[in-house]
């Protein structure tokens, strides 16, 4: 499945998968949010004591569990919330870094006051437990408490003197309480008055009163002390006791001269000052309680803000992440819908919920401008398929068009072209649509220039080419569609180079039959009478000098009309070619042959011949190849005697026989001075020779024979089938069949016939008469500059002319 499938796939699925996501999370998150800040704001009024419920350790711990349990919740929820985001993301759901962005902006948002807050609360709680705990206020309560207790010990001080100078009174008339227990009691009583004590008592070891004096007429309100704390009581020092209950301060002493006795007193104290004496050591107690509590404190505080403060930051986090969810699910849905439309699917639809508000709006404009492009798709694709079906109509018509054509825009480049175009130009498609024509064929410059700065449409000419050493001869039209300011132009171009060729050779062959009929009839009496001359004068002329010439001039002119007849013969042979007889032969017998003949002929050179199929049947004329095998051997013999012996070594001929596809290829190769590089096409032509005797009928005799045998002969470089080789190629390529296959897109070329003869122009029938005229006035001094374009001083560098056995 494509990645525009699995979108397309994840869209159609997303409206049965939501209803179930949000069934979940429509509940869940706000209830999860709601428990969360309940628990929080309860948990702070807890702390802060605003409720009846008091903040013990129990009760603390449990509401911190509480927070703890929804923040848990709280974490859940929001991390499987992150980690659907995460996986849509890498699997590349729509809208999914928009989804991450805004989450992240409203996580941001939520976190720094949180973190803010939760800094600030926790800085102010110590700067104001510091401020608490602070010198100045210490000191305050340290004095309070040194006062307190500076108080308490005045009044021990106080007290401890009056025991001590009772106990002294007392210790001096032991006898006194013995014998006279009231006057020890008067004394006793007087000596507590003196002293403004409420009354004193004697007491035994086990702390109970033997005699108990009253000041004042009040009993005494004090009890006595426990045993257990009269056992360390000595003589010399009071024990001294402040009892905050009954508000006294109290001393009893063991009194000396008396038997296990001990002396009891106690003074009340202003209810009121032991009061406050108590709250000042409560107080001090709770203050050094709370100092040695104070990292606690601040860690609880710490605690408590952190707890309060992650509840709101994971309800604001999730608060955003349902926010993301529901601002990104309808840009997901229409980024959805938008990457199918892009996939060429506009039967999408997006589904719009009135509660998203602007983003309905959009999802609506959506649709109309879908059901829009739909209507207008259609419109396009049926005029599109319009246009293909005359598109393909047209380029089936270009395609088997004969003609070449080239559609050119108004800048002068190329924009379209034929197979046939393609095959005359000798470029393909792409080397030429978007190039110049300039580039392309620069022999269409001149015409391109006179149709542009012309008022004509059309534009006719003929051009000749020259690609990959053939010289083409083409006929064009340029049509001009003249739409200012976007000008084009259509090229048509007509190979009729083989009709040109074909009209010169039925021009030529018209004309041989003229010249044999004209001059064949005249030569015997000619001859007959130079004999004659010769037989009946000879005996008359008796001086050696004039015997001598007389016999030279009847012998020049027998031997002139002998050469005249033996061209009129080959004019006539030339324009009676036989019909060629097919038989099923062995080509590499025929070809093995002629070979031989040569061979025997030409011991001097090295002539050798290799087959790549042997035996190779096919459909030929046996003599007729075998003559065109021999003309073009023999071409190659002459080529090799005009090479200096100094720069040709060995002669070596080269002759390969091999089959390619449905043709019989017989390539002859030489060292010889090889082909003129200009008008090399010509050579097969009638009459176009290099040689001074030559007839200019060889090859053309030999292209006449492979074209009725369904093939032609191609002229190349020696160096194209060896490197570094000097010299020409000659192939001969006829159909196995021995009939011509047509081409396709192509029409067959016409053959040499009456009608091709009467399709001649004058220009071309004017052409052969003069060329035959000069063959006649000329044929001692033929220059092969005048036919093949090159200086006379390079005659030396054509080479393969016609090879016909009387040329």
């Amino acid at each position: 499945m494509t990645s525009a499938d699995t979108s397309a796939a994840s869209f159609d699925s997303a409206p049965a998968e939501e209803p179930r996501r949000w069934s979940v999370r429509r509940w869940l998150g706000p209830f999860a949010v709601a428990l969360a800040l309940l628990s929080a704001l309860l948990t702070f009024l807890v702390l802060t004591g605003l409720t009846s419920i008091e903040p013990t350790r129990e009760v603390v711990s449990s509401f911190l569990a509480i927070n703890a349990g929804t923040i848990l919740l709280l974490i859940g929820i929001i991390v499987r919330e992150v980690w659907q985001m995460i996986q849509a993301r890498r699997r590349g759901r729509a809208a999914a870094r928009l989804h991450v962005q805004i989450v992240s902006l409203f996580s941001i948002v939520a976190v720094l006051p949180a973190v803010l807050v939760s800094v600030v609360a926790n800085v102010t709680i110590e700067r104001g437990l510091d401020r608490l705990f602070s010198g100045p206020t210490k000191e305050v309560i340290q004095n309070s408490l040194i006062i307190a207790r500076a108080y308490m010990q005045e009044h021990a001080q106080v007290i401890r003197g009056d025991i001590l100078g009772m106990a002294n009174d007392i210790s001096r008339v032991p006898l006194l309480f013995d014998q006279d227990r009231q006057s020890f009691l008067q004394l006793l009583t007087s000596s507590a008055a003196a002293r403004n004590l409420p009354g004193a008592m004697l007491m035994g070891k086990d702390a109970n009163p033997i005699l108990s004096a009253e000041t004042g007429g009040v009993p005494l309100t004090f009890a006595p002390p426990a045993p257990e704390f009269l056992q360390n009581v000595n003589e010399n020092e009071p024990e001294i006791a402040v009892l905050p209950d009954q508000n006294l301060v109290a001393a009893v002493i063991r009194l000396k001269g008396f038997t296990d006795t001990f002396l009891y007193v106690a003074r009340p104290l202003d209810p009121r000052v032991v009061a406050q004496l108590r709250q000042t050591e409560l107080s001090v107690a709770e203050y050094a309680q709370i100092e040695s509590r104070k990292l606690g404190i601040q860690v609880a505080f710490a605690l408590m803000f952190a707890v309060i403060a992650l509840t709101i930051l994971m309800a604001s986090v999730l608060i955003g992440l349902n926010f993301a969810n529901s601002l990104v699910a309808p840009i997901r849905r229409l980024m959805n819908a938008a990457h199918t439309v892009s996939t060429g699917d506009l039967h999408v639809k997006v589904q719009v919920h009135k509660s998203e508000g602007d983003l309905a709006q959009l999802g609506e404009t959506f649709n109309k401008m879908t059901q829009e492009l739909r209507s207008q798709r259609d419109e396009l694709v049926n005029a599109s398929d319009l246009i293909d079906s005359r598109r393909r109509f047209i380029e089936a018509v270009l395609s088997s068009a004969s003609a070449g054509i080239i559609g050119v825009d108004t800048s002068g480049s190329v924009g379209i072209l034929n197979r046939s175009a393609e095959k005359l130009i000798g470029h393909s498609e792409a080397e030429t649509l978007g190039h110049p024509l300039s580039d392309v064929l620069p022999e269409l410059d001149e015409m391109m220039k006179a149709s542009r700065e012309g008022t004509q449409r059309l534009v006719q000419g003929q051009i000749t080419i020259t690609r990959d050493g053939t010289e083409r001869n083409l006929s064009v039209r340029v049509s001009a569609e003249k739409n200012q300011p976007h000008d084009s132009y259509i090229i048509t171009l007509d190979d009729i180079t083989e009709l040109v060729s074909a009209q010169r050779t039925s021009a030529w062959g018209d004309v041989a039959r003229r010249i044999a009929h004209e001059i064949k009839n005249p030569l015997t009496p000619i001859q007959l009478s130079a004999e004659r001359i010769r037989r009946k004068f000879g005996k008359d002329i008796t001086e050696a000098k004039d015997k001598q010439i007389f016999d030279q001039c009847t012998d020049t002119i027998v031997r002139q009309v002998d050469d005249i007849r033996r061209m009129v013969d080959e004019f006539s042979r030339f324009a009676r070619m036989p019909k060629p007889v097919m038989e099923g032969e062995d080509v590499a017998d025929t070809v093995r042959q002629a070979v031989f003949l040569m061979k025997v002929a030409h011991p001097e050179l090295d002539i050798e011949a290799e087959f790549r199929e042997d035996p190779l049947r096919a459909q030929f004329d046996r003599r007729l190849i075998s003559q065109a095998v021999t003309n073009i051997v023999k071409n190659a013999t002459e080529a090799i005697e005009q090479v200096p012996p100094e720069e040709l070594g060995k002669g070596r001929i080269d002759v390969v026989v091999s089959r390619e596809g449905e043709d019989v290829l017989i390539d002859v190769i030489d060292n010889g001075i090889g082909l003129p590089k200009v008008a090399r096409s010509r050579l097969l032509e009638p009459y176009v020779t290099t040689r001074a005797k030559g007839t200019g009928l060889g090859l053309a005799i030999v292209g006449r024979v492979l074209e009725d045998h369904g093939g032609r002969i191609e002229l190349k470089d020696a160096s194209d089938f060896r490197e570094g080789q000097r010299g020409a190629w000659m192939r001969l390529r006829f159909a196995i069949s021995g009939q011509a296959k047509k081409a396709e897109g192509t029409e067959p070329v016409p053959a040499v016939t009456d009608t091709a003869k009467d399709a001649t122009t004058p220009e071309i029938r004017q052409s052969a008469a003069e060329s035959a005229r000069d063959s006649f006035t000329a044929q001692e001094t033929k220059v092969p500059a005048a036919e093949t374009k090159e200086p006379a001083e390079k005659t030396n560098d054509s080479t393969k002319i016609e090879a016909s056995t009387g040329s």
